[in-house]
């Protein structure tokens, strides 16, 4: 069987693999990336955050995602029958970004692997890594769009694989997600949402169900006209509807009388309706020898704040520098480096979708009287600054968040 050799191999072309090899490409390494799927291909998660367009324009590129034309994005609206909030990501606590995009993966995704290529990381499309091995020459068994077999070794692996999950499935590193397990239903739709509607198309709008505090819809709108469309849910509340897929998801946002207003002239059938549950994931541990776990191939929370590509780049980001420490024959120490300060951020995240399921964070989006500095800092997290320490609700989350919980429930 052929060998191959590189420096540094990515498992996944998405954010995380694409981002981390234009990094890694500054450094001057050699990068191959190896994914499955043939690109532009869908995948789920669009609204992006204002954190992450730090690590695009790290990583060089900031031009390519700027001229793509993608919807600009400044904040979050939030509605509950007759209750409704905003957020603006530039009236936030943290320095940096304030602003964003709301993208179709398909060619985000695309946007970025193409980027990475002109960096001059290779790229190669339908090329499925059957078998792992970690070590100190770390490698892989790949087959071919031509079913050819191959190995690969390389100095280190970057498992950018998401959903797929490679390396925790071949290691078998999975771990018990804690949430409850959910599902999401979900499409896109051409909206036809009326001008004065009272929409805004700059803001991501999740609402919450009239009746179920733990149900909430999605709506994205692209720059296109469409919206990407869903909801989420514990699966018993799913499986109560009849029908396939979109006559489910249809009778779901029909209970919400503003999500039926806005839709009311929607065109459906964009997209097939899809179906994902029980996608919350954990693993034993975020590397091991020759490899580290980046973006969901290491952990997925829950998409209620849009958090999975931040947490994605902010690994990605965190991963190179370790790489590059490790090349100028510096001894990285990847639990302290890279697993300790990413799942800082995650925890942080963590605390607030758990507050959202739970009530106590509506209670607190939805207070009449908020103070403008608390409010401020909130708005950080929701932009995706999850890491800034200087943020008390950052620094000290469970306690904040729960104390605040408790004065805006009285």
């Amino acid at each position: 069987m052929k060998i191959e050799k590189t420096e540094i191999l990515i498992i996944g072309a998405g954010p995380a693999g694409s981002v981390a090899a234009a990094l890694l490409r500054q450094q001057g390494r050699q990068v191959l990336i190896l994914e499955r799927e043939q690109f532009p291909r869908f995948s789920i998660g669009e609204s992006l955050l204002p954190q992450s367009m730090e690590y695009i324009e790290a990583a060089g590129l900031l031009q390519d995602v700027v001229e793509a034309g993608f919807q600009y994005k400044n904040g979050a609206a939030f509605v509950r029958g007759e209750r409704s909030t905003e957020f603006d990501f530039r009236d936030k606590f943290s320095p940096g970004w304030g602003t964003t995009y709301q993208v179709q993966r398909a060619d985000f995704d695309h946007v970025l692997a193409k980027g990475a290529e002109r960096m001059g990381a290779e790229v190669r499309y339908r090329h499925e890594v059957l078998a792992a091995m970690p070590g100190e020459v770390p490698q892989v068994t790949v087959r071919s769009p031509e079913g050819e077999e191959y190995i690969i070794q390389a100095d280190f692996m970057l498992d950018a694989s998401g959903f797929g999950r490679l390396l925790p499935r071949l290691l078998k590193l999975e771990s018990p997600s804690n949430f409850p397990v959910r599902g999401a239903i979900f499409t896109h739709v051409r909206d036809h949402i009326p001008a004065d509607a009272g929409f805004d198309r700059n803001k991501i709008l999740i609402t919450t169900h009239p009746e179920h505090v733990d149900v909430w819809y999605w709506t994205i709108p692209f720059s296109n006209g469409c919206c990407s469309l869903g909801v989420v849910a514990e699966p018993a509340f799913l499986e109560r509807y009849r029908g396939g897929e979109m006559e489910r998801l249809q009778a779901i946002v029909g209970e919400d009388p503003n999500l039926t207003r806005l839709l009311k002239n929607a065109e459906w059938g964009v997209l097939p309706v899809r179906q994902i549950t029980g996608y919350s994931a954990n693993v034993k541990s975020l590397w091991g020898p020759g490899y580290a776990l980046l973006g969901n191939a290491g952990e997925f929370l829950d998409p209620v704040f849009s958090s999975g590509v931040t947490i994605a780049f902010k690994s990605a980001q965190l991963a190179s520098a370790c790489l590059q420490r490790k090349y100028a024959g510096e001894t990285v120490d990847w639990e302290r480096d890279f697993a300790i300060p990413l799942r800082d951020g995650v925890q942080t995240f963590r605390r607030f979708v758990e507050a959202w399921y739970q009530g106590g964070f509506q209670k607190i989006i939805f207070h009449p009287d908020p103070q403008p500095d608390i409010r401020a800092m909130i708005c950080s997290i929701l932009a995706g600054y999850a890491w800034d320490k200087r943020n008390p609700y950052v620094a000290e989350t469970e306690r904040r968040l729960r104390v605040l919980e408790q004065l805006c429930a009285g």
